[in-house]
């Protein structure tokens, strides 16, 4: 006999109910798979909709069962009641949940004599994205491409000012006023970009700083967009970095070394390749080329940060790409590939496209163009 799943969250923030059962729901309800299909327990408000848009699932009133455990004397029947009967019913007495099952009514099953297991990859097939998942991360990816065009021509059509600064259309080009027309862009595209990075100067060499302050030219501006699709809840992501203006020799070469890099890691992106080996060869590239990776006077410059991350239901997920990273890489797989390197007397280089991996290696589904200097 297979497990008996239990989740009890909202869709709109926890991927695994998202993946369940296909609603946007923001309130926490009931998912409970014991056997062909799946029980969904929610509000009268949301029973028409899940109905609808949750065919593949059973559909039950959290009201209806509240009423009929107060006919059985229970006052106050909660989702610990609710859970134990719909147990009791098909005499099961213990379930598997998600790592981050809620703990105070973990210990309020227990009470209740219900057994829960944690299982920390709750959906193992969530890590290999089907035809049609593949579809909606493009889609996503495509609405972080429409904020990057937008952002980059921001930047081509600023003036350079006094001190480098630059000017868009009469105001200070910052690097909150480029965030927002990126945002902005991304949301007409059906997106909602959150925490976007773009980061100048110094400030790049924080990898997941985002960026404040006006943007000069002739300096490394690291832009990195990773949105989700209002439609689906998959997400996309994409970093460029770009010079407005004139980029030094030294911006140049770590340019060009980055890029050398990213495709080291692509041209390793095959099935049965195992993760810490594509990342460990674009670390020992880095270094032959001159770029250590260390700590100095308090602070990580160089190369110190994975080369991807699994991308689907949430904007981090397996596979990781990493010094750490352990398994391989299989078919299905969409992960970012995305090496990046940081000096404060230059800057920070990062570029990140996505990629699918195949049987024969991995295809790019990022499209947007990588030009340095605007």
């Amino acid at each position: 006999m297979s497990d008996t799943l239990l989740i009890v969250a909202d869709s709109e923030h926890d991927a695994n109910m998202l993946y369940a059962t296909g609603l946007f729901v923001p309130d926490p309800f009931i998912y409970l798979h014991y056997d062909r299909r799946p029980l969904l327990v929610l509000s009268d408000l949301e029973i028409d909709r899940a109905r609808a848009g949750a065919p593949h699932c059973r559909v039950a009133a959290l009201s209806d069962i509240q009423r009929k455990l107060r006919r059985d004397g229970f006052k106050r029947p909660g989702y610990a009641h609710i859970i134990r009967h719909l147990l009791r019913e098909k005499k099961i007495r213990r379930a598997v949940v998600p790592d981050n099952f809620p703990l105070g009514l973990a210990r309020e099953l227990k009470k209740l004599g219900v057994k829960i297991k944690p299982r920390s990859n709750f959906f193992p097939r969530r890590e290999f994205k089907n035809a049609d998942e593949v579809k909606k991360i493009s889609a996503a990816l495509m609405m972080a491409e429409v904020g990057m065009a937008e952002g980059m021509q921001a930047l081509r059509l600023s003036k350079i000012g006094k001190r480098r600064h630059l000017i868009y259309r009469g105001a200070p080009l910052t690097s909150e006023k480029l965030r927002s027309i990126i945002d902005c862009a991304v949301l007409q595209a059906s997106g909602l970009a959150a925490n976007t990075i773009v980061a100048g100067g110094i400030q790049a060499c924080d990898p997941h700083e985002r960026g404040s302050g006006p943007l000069r030219a002739n300096e490394l501006i690291i832009i990195d967009i990773f949105p989700r699709s209002q439609k689906t809840g998959y997400f996309g992501d994409i970093t460029r970095t770009v010079v407005r203006g004139r980029a030094d020799e030294a911006a140049r070469k770590m340019y060009d070394t980055v890029l050398r890099g990213q495709k080291i890691a692509f041209d390793m992106m095959h099935a049965r390749t195992k993760t810490s080996d594509v990342h460990k060869a674009v670390q020992d590239f880095f270094v032959k080329q001159g770029y250590k990776t260390g700590r100095r006077e308090g602070h990580m410059e160089g190369f110190f940060h994975g080369t991807g991350h699994g991308l689907g239901l949430e904007i981090h997920e397996a596979p990781r790409v990493g010094s750490t990273s352990t398994g391989e890489l299989k078919r299905g797989q969409v992960v970012t590939v995305e090496p990046g390197l940081y000096y404060p007397e230059i800057g920070g280089v990062r570029l990140e496209d996505v990629a699918l991996v195949t049987g024969n290696g991995a295809k790019n589904l990022t499209r947007f163009e990588k030009v340095l200097e605007l």
